[in-house]
């Protein structure tokens, strides 16, 4: 299984819970869960390492006008990506349920 920074977790959470992640809406839904901002390079940056780790697949859109004929790349979680998320899942909890006095 492939390891995964704190960051990467979070990124590849977003993909999995947004209808049509790209980077722009990455960074606000990022903000919007954390109450941090982070930059579309440092995005494009994590999208890009979890995509060469199998966790995510990525497509372009065509151009729009409303972009200024630019294209963005649509991410979506792969069979992998869904796994991991899973294990990790499984794991915190496993860990959590071993805390004394939390329930």
């Amino acid at each position: 299984m492939n390891q995964l920074g704190n960051l990467e977790e979070t990124i590849l959470l977003l993909v999995m819970i947004m209808d049509r992640p790209y980077g722009y809406a990455l960074a606000q839904e990022y903000k919007e869960q954390t109450g941090q901002s982070i930059s579309i390079s440092a995005i494009h940056t994590v999208l890009m390492r979890l995509e060469k780790k199998g966790l995510i697949a990525s497509s372009m859109e065509g151009a729009t006008v409303e972009r200024g004929g630019r294209r963005k790349r649509i991410c979506s979680p792969t069979e992998e990506g869904r796994e991991m998320v899973m294990a990790l899942r499984a794991n915190r909890m496993k860990l959590w349920g071993q805390i004394p006095g939390i329930e």
